[in-house]
């Protein structure tokens, strides 16, 4: 039995599915155009700054949630974006905009060069690999001879974008709505990554490598693929924020960048899209809340939330919506023959 022969059977729930969450995501999209008109430019940054967590989470869910390949680097593809974007506003003097295909191609390529010996580790191995890119990349972004492009220690100053075509908005208020447009095609284009082939395959060699084999899919191919489409969000993301932030430096995106993200995943749900926004939320707003008790709160906070999330919620924040929906009928639950005990896997579109 191929991936293909199960299409029409996990179809149908994700369907049922989609009908029912439609009715929640547009009131959800109407409020996030609505919201730019209504608060001021200090929240519009942070809005956008956690639009771009939620491309750069996403990213990372494909890689680990759906595809099981375990990242502590990913805060370097995040880094590649931004520099990226920066360094062609700034030395090239491209169009904010233009940096962003540009941002998504650089990381794209990286991520799958990156991901093709890395296929040869597993696990824990591959984690540290991953880990050691994102170790190396900031003292990289810092090294004198490629100071002309990347500023260095110093990094890089840009310019806010003022709207186009005379738009009466100010710069906070288009760049909320810039980067909100980004990032719903993004979603929409995961959503119909994950409910493809492509997407089944991925789950197949996350469940069980030897038995996607089985059936005859190039895992080799699939998981160079799959590393470098989920540098590509990430790079996304991070070409999203310098353009919010308006400055890059390599201090901006140390390990512990990393590491946010990988909380972020398991805070907003691994294997699940609406995740992405949960633990975009938690990265913007929880440690700056936590800054307020005490300097040293923020890691505190992290650890604490890893700990609860890990033994009481495994699902995170949207495995926990999911289950409130079911409970009060919004969603109905995936069949447990199509789910393998992940029913976020196959319910992909909630």
């Amino acid at each position: 039995m191929s991936i293909d022969t199960l299409a029409p059977l996990a179809a149908a729930p994700i369907r049922r599915g989609l009908t029912r969450s439609g009715w929640i995501l547009l009131p959800a999209l109407l409020t996030a155009l609505v919201f730019p008109f209504l608060v001021k430019d200090y929240f519009l940054f942070q809005a956008t700054m956690m639009l771009s967590y939620a491309v750069a989470l996403l990213g990372l869910n494909i890689l680990t949630g759906y595809n099981g390949q375990i990242s502590l680097g990913h805060g370097a593809f995040f880094a590649m974006g931004a520099y990226t974007a920066a360094i062609l506003m700034d030395s090239a003097g491209l169009p904010y905009w233009a940096t962003i295909p540009a941002a998504a191609g650089i990381c794209l390529l990286v991520g799958y060069l990156f991901g093709l010996p890395a296929l040869k580790l597993e696990g824990l191995y591959l984690a540290l690999a991953t880990f050691a890119l994102g170790v190396a990349l900031p003292q990289l972004l810092k090294y004198k001879h490629l100071e002309v492009w990347t500023g260095g220690v110093q990094g890089i100053v840009l310019m806010k974008p003022d709207a186009p075509f005379g738009l009466p908005l100010t710069p906070d208020q288009w760049l909320y709505l810039f980067a909100l447009g980004v990032v719903l095609l993004m979603f929409w284009l995961a959503h119909h990554l994950l409910r493809s082939g492509i997407g089944r395959a991925m789950i197949a060699i996350r469940d069980n490598p030897l038995a996607a084999e089985t059936m005859g899919i190039d895992n080799r191919h699939y998981k160079a693929t799959v590393f470098g489409f989920s540098a590509m969000y990430t790079g996304i993301g991070g070409a999203l924020s310098a353009i919010a932030v308006q400055f890059v430096a390599p201090d901006s995106f140390t390990v512990f960048l990393s590491i946010s993200l990988l909380v972020g995943i398991v805070v907003g749900g691994l294997a699940t899209i609406a995740g992405a926004f949960y633990g975009a939320a938690f990265i913007m707003f929880v440690p700056s809340l936590a800054e307020n008790i005490s300097k040293a709160a923020p890691a505190a906070v992290y650890g604490i939330v890893l700990i609860l999330f890990v033994f009481i919620l495994p699902g995170g924040v949207a495995g926990l919506m999911d289950r409130l929906s079911r409970r009060f009928g919004t969603l109905k639950a995936c069949p447990s023959e199509l789910t393998n005990s992940r029913p976020a896997a196959t319910c992909v579109a909630r």
